[in-house]
């Protein structure tokens, strides 16, 4: 799928296997500029086996900008920590662009809420850790709700009891070291409601909403 964004062709393409280590740069980066500024959001870095299994299942894309590979994103179609909570959703992990792209998560929630409505999913959920205000007021003004707190522990985006993740380093923690855990909210929208903003922010600050 491919859509304009900043007078650039954005396109929406599934990860394959061999490009786990653009799916890892990608989130890497993101990872260290959040670290850079005190926010403890993921790990300094990433490891392969932590997106193995997204990326076989076909649930994580990489959007390229002009050609570049400019984001990431995973869009599951179940998650424990949702398990209380009914209805059909998308659920979305490891967002993250590079910074040269900055401002291009409007169009991969945008995309996201697309491919959810397509699938006949009524919502968009996802948690972020509690800690990080910002990035949950930019999720909350785009219409998500807050729906709890809750600990969870394995790496960024597996959901709960899954392998521990390490603070710092690019390395596994063994499996019989504690797991850490991290509190985050949950947050969701209703496809609708984040499609009808996602429009009207679209037409007012790019001048058009181009899905192709």
């Amino acid at each position: 799928m491919t859509c304009d964004w900043n007078g650039s062709e954005v396109a929406f393409r599934v990860a394959a296997d061999e490009q786990t280590d653009d799916v890892l740069q990608v989130l890497d980066e993101a990872a260290g500029w959040l670290g850079a500024r005190g926010i403890t959001q993921w790990p300094a870095r990433f490891e392969a086996e932590w997106v193995a299994e997204a990326i076989a299942r076909g649930e994580t894309w990489l959007i390229g900008v002009g050609g570049r590979v400019a984001g990431t994103i995973t869009l599951d179609w179940e998650d424990p920590l949702w398990t209380d909570l009914g209805g059909s959703a998308g659920y979305v992990h490891r967002m993250a662009v590079r910074r040269w792209a900055a401002g291009l998560g409007v169009v991969m929630l945008g995309w996201a809420s697309d491919a959810a409505r397509h699938r006949g999913a009524d919502a968009l959920r996802l948690d972020c850790v509690s800690s990080n205000a910002r990035l949950r007021a930019y999720y909350e003004a785009r219409g998500f709700v807050h729906r709890g707190d809750v600990a969870v522990g394995g790496a960024p985006g597996c959901g709960c009891g899954r392998r521990p993740w390490a603070a710092a380093g690019r390395r596994t923690c063994h499996l019989g070291e504690p797991v850490r855990t991290r509190l985050v909210g949950r947050l969701t929208v209703t496809v609708t409601a984040i499609r009808r903003w996602l429009r009207s922010a679209l037409l007012l600050r790019r001048g058009r909403w181009a899905w192709a």
